[in-house]
């Protein structure tokens, strides 16, 4: 078995870097939610974040452990958006240069909220994996520092402080957690949780979830084999990741309690659920969660489970395509 990449104590100090300037979004309940999954959903507002998504609580993270000659040369990172927009909102926070590499195709709005908060953007290739080769192209020309939004040893410890929150929020609250249903994208959400439930709720199950069109790591942890591909084919930005990750592969497979995928079809259906009983804008990676839990509405019936909704950057055709089916 891999040793866990990171520890608890890792978390309390992310949490301790960020939190002066990312106070903790809330977690709320909502009775038509409740009503229609037949079970208690604990909801966590990642979409009310500056950037609009989790993944600033990574960036941040990260960008608060660097040494000042490391601030100096400027960041880069490759990214299908939202990890863009928080390492641009990270750099403009801390005065560190930053560019953002990213393929053809990502949503427009994600494009110009990096460019907004100042970051330097640069357009090449078809997928994320092409953005990581433009990168590592940067690294050697421009001397940047560059910062993988998942093979990282602070991108799990940025995402844990989600679940950190959930369960101050949930003890204030008195409530107890029996399962979070968590999007894997690259993995740091569900291995930032499993590490703090560890210590603070180590009964609470963890099942992982992920697209059906970008079942990589899905596939790999089922057949024990870090190595398989998938072109991703998905809706969901977010969770369009064909491989799996030195860092998380091995927690993902040891430690989730269940992984699953869900369709596209399916984060639709979803997202429709969550805008109607919520009001709250998500996209479609963040209906992840909540697709899952529908899926296994007989299993989870009655208990208490945790989602978050990851992002709310969701682009004008598809918000326009979920409104015209309700």
């Amino acid at each position: 078995m891999m040793p866990w990449p990171i520890t608890y104590d890792d978390v309390l100090a992310a949490r301790d870097r960020i939190a002066p300037v990312l106070p903790p979004p809330p977690l709320r309940s909502y009775a038509r939610l409740d009503e229609a999954l037949d079970m208690h959903v604990l909801v966590k507002h990642e979409n009310h974040q500056p950037t609009n998504a989790f993944k600033v609580r990574n960036a941040l993270t990260a960008m608060t452990t660097l040494s000042d000659d490391e601030k100096r040369r400027g960041v880069i990172a490759a990214t299908m958006g939202n990890y863009g927009q928080g390492l641009a909102w990270a750099g403009r926070e801390l005065d560190v240069d930053v560019v953002i590499c990213v393929p053809h195709g990502v949503n427009p709005d994600k494009i110009d909220a990096i460019r907004g908060f100042g970051a330097e953007l640069v357009i090449e290739g078809e997928t994320y994996d092409d953005a990581v080769v433009v990168q590592d192209r940067l690294v050697n020309e421009r001397g940047l520092l560059a910062l993988h939004g998942v093979n990282h040893p602070m991108m799990p410890a940025g995402a844990g402080t989600i679940t950190l929150e959930i369960i101050e929020q949930c003890e204030r609250l008195g409530e107890s957690l029996d399962s979070m249903f968590i999007g894997v994208g690259g993995g740091s959400q569900a291995v930032g949780a499993m590490t703090v439930l560890r210590h603070r709720s180590p009964n609470t199950r963890v099942i992982g979830v992920q697209s059906a069109g970008a079942s990589a790591i899905h596939d790999a942890c089922r057949a024990n084999d870090p190595a398989i591909h998938r072109k991703p084919d998905t809706i969901a930005e977010g969770l369009a990741t064909g491989q799996t990750y030195e860092q998380t592969f091995a927690p993902l497979r040891d430690g989730l309690a269940d992984f699953v995928t869900v369709t596209d079809a399916e984060l639709l259906a979803a997202m429709r659920l969550i805008m109607t009983s919520t009001h709250n804008l998500i996209e479609p990676s963040a209906a992840a969660g909540v697709a899952a839990a529908i899926n296994l509405r007989d299993a989870q019936r009655g208990r208490t489970v945790a989602v978050i909704l990851s992002g709310a950057n969701v682009d004008m055709r598809t918000l326009a395509r979920i409104l015209n089916e309700l």
